[in-house]
């Protein structure tokens, strides 16, 4: 009786145990991220991606600064990947646009940036525009960009010579997706 009883018990520990891993993953917390960035209060995380890809910067005349260069931001190509690694989307520009692959996509303004250490991109808070199409990008109110890597302006001298050349640098980046509550 006394092994019934047991292996009764173990069985049920083992089920719950197993109902454990299919639990959702804890969400995105944005405690660390520096104030300008952060969601505003009353907006949940609806979306985790991973974004890998490329920044491109092309050579141009200083605005306001005669006789002076620098590498200007050209846009983004990226893949938009779910934390398991299947790609969901897309992120390109100009404009800064986020499809999903069900065709849905927003576009949006930029609220605020912070720095996030030397080599990256800074993090980053845009304000979504409505949505174009159904699907997972409908009711995408607020983006964030957070653990940056890579993506700054090359290293290589940006001058007359050089104006209108182009240059490609890798980056990735996490963007979490907010909808109001």
């Amino acid at each position: 009786m006394q092994l019934r009883t047991l292996s009764a018990v173990l069985a049920t520990a083992s089920l719950a145990a197993c109902a454990g891993m299919g639990a959702k993953p804890m969400m995105y917390s944005q405690a660390t991220l520096p104030d300008p960035v952060k969601v505003p209060a009353g907006h949940t995380v609806a979306m985790e991606t991973v974004g890998a890809g490329d920044i491109t910067y092309e050579c141009r005349a200083k605005a306001n600064t005669p006789g002076e260069f620098e590498w200007f931001f050209v846009g983004p190509d990226a893949k938009l990947m779910d934390r398991k690694g299947a790609q969901v989307g897309k992120y390109y520009g100009p404009p800064a646009t986020w499809e999903s692959m069900d065709g849905s996509k927003v576009t949006a303004v930029q609220v605020a940036v912070a720095p996030n250490g030397t080599g990256n991109i800074p993090y980053q808070l845009v304000k979504a525009n409505p949505a174009m199409g159904t699907g997972r990008m409908q009711g995408v109110s607020y983006i964030q960009r957070v653990a940056t890597q890579g993506g700054v302006a090359p290293a290589a001298p940006c001058a007359a010579a050089s104006m209108g050349q182009k240059q490609v640098v890798k980056y990735q980046a996490d963007y979490i997706f907010y909808r109001a509550m």
